[in-house]
C-alpha cells in the first residue's frame, strides 16, 4: 500500500511539474498571438482565483479557525501570494526577451537562492554537499543559458527579469513550506493566488483600458490559468504528502527539461548539446542535494 501511495504521489508531482514546464511556451505563443504581459497575467490569475474558488466550494467542509484567527491567517496568505504574482510578471517578461529554454533555467536559480536564504535564517553556513551542488548548478547554468557563446545574441534585460523571477519564486517557496501550513491546501492556494492577482492588478492597472483585449480570457488565458494556476497546486498538494518533500523536489525538477523540449518542438528554439549538458548538470545537482537531505 505504501509503495502504491508513493507511486501515485510521484505521478501527481510529475504531472504538476510538466504543467509548469509547458507554461513558458504557452505564454510565448500568447505573445505571438498578439497579447501582452498584462493581458496574460491578469487573465491567468483572474481565472485561477475563479477556478480555485469553485473547487473550494465543491470540497467537503473542513475544520476552520476562529474568526479572528481565520482573518489573520487569510491576510498572511494573501500577502505571501504577492511574491507569486511577481514571479509570474518577471518570468513572463523574461520570456518576452529571451528564449523559453533560457528563462526556465534562470528561474531554476531559486534552488541556490533558497539555500542562501536558509543559511541566513539559520545563521549557519551550508555543508560541503550543498556547496558542491551549488557549484554544479552554477556551471550547469553557464552551459544551459549559452552565455559564453558569441554567435547567439544575449538580452541582459531578459536575464535580469529571469533572475528577479527566481528571487520572487524563492520567497514563494519559502511561504508555501512555512506559512499557515495548518490550513487546507486548496484554501492556501486560493488566497495566495488572490494575493498574486492583487499585485498584478496594482502593477498593470494602467493597462486595463479600452486597449485591453478581453479575448485573452477565452483563448490563451484559459490555457495559462489551467497549466499555471489551477492544476499544479492541486497536483502538488495531493502528491507531496505521499512522496515526501525530498523525492517530491527531485521529481518536480523535471519541469526544466520539459520546458526545453516544449520550446524546441513548438517554438523551434535552437537547443545546443552544451545546453542539454547544462540542464543535465542542474538536474543532477538538485537530485543529489535532495538525496543528501533524505539521508541526513
Amino acid at each position: 500500500m505504501m509503495k502504491n501511495n508513493k507511486l501515485k504521489g510521484g505521478i501527481l508531482i510529475t504531472l504538476g511539474a510538466c504543467c509548469y514546464g509547458m507554461l513558458g511556451t504557452y505564454v510565448k505563443m500568447a505573445y505571438l498571438a498578439g497579447f501582452n504581459t498584462a493581458e496574460v497575467t491578469i487573465a491567468q490569475f483572474s481565472l485561477g482565483v475563479l477556478g480555485l474558488f469553485i473547487l473550494t466550494r465543491l470540497r467537503r467542509p473542513q475544520a476552520t479557525l476562529t474568526t479572528g484567527g481565520a482573518i489573520k491567517s487569510t491576510m498572511r496568505l494573501i500577502l505571501a501570494g504577492t511574491s507569486l504574482g511577481l514571479t509570474s510578471i518577471f518570468f513572463y517578461l523574461s520570456v518576452k526577451y529571451i528564449a523559453v529554454s533560457v528563462a526556465i533555467v534562470l528561474l531554476a536559480q531559486s534552488v541556490w537562492m533558497g539555500v542562501v536564504l536558509e543559511a541566513v535564517l539559520q545563521k549557519k553556513l551550508p555543508g560541503f554537499g550543498k556547496m558542491l551542488s551549488l557549484l554544479i548548478i552554477m556551471i550547469g547554468t553557464i552551459l544551459a543559458t549559452n552565455i559564453l557563446s558569441q554567435s547567439i545574441p544575449f538580452n541582459w534585460k531578459g536575464v535580469l527579469f529571469g533572475l528577479l523571477g527566481a528571487l520572487c519564486y524563492t520567497a514563494t517557496m519559502f511561504s508555501t513550506n512555512n506559512l499557515e501550513i495548518h490550513c487546507p491546501p486548496l484554501k492556501r492556494s486560493l488566497f495566495m493566488v488572490l494575493g498574486g492577482l492583487m499585485v498584478i492588478l496594482f502593477v498593470f492597472h494602467q493597462s486595463i483600458n479600452p486597449g485591453f483585449s478581453g479575448r485573452i480570457f477565452f483563448s490563451w488565458g484559459l490555457v495559462v490559468a489551467l497549466f499555471g494556476t489551477i492544476l499544479p497546486p492541486l497536483l502538488f498538494t495531493r502528491g507531496m504528502p505521499l512522496t515526501g518533500i525530498g523525492l517530491g523536489a527531485i521529481l518536480a525538477s523535471i519541469e526544466i527539461p520539459i520546458a526545453v523540449i516544449m520550446a524546441a518542438v513548438l517554438l523551434d528554439e535552437q537547443v545546443l548539446i552544451s545546453q542539454w549538458i547544462g540542464v543535465a548538470l542542474i538536474l543532477a545537482a538538485v537530485t543529489g542535494m535532495n538525496i543528501y537531505k533524505q539521508q541526513k
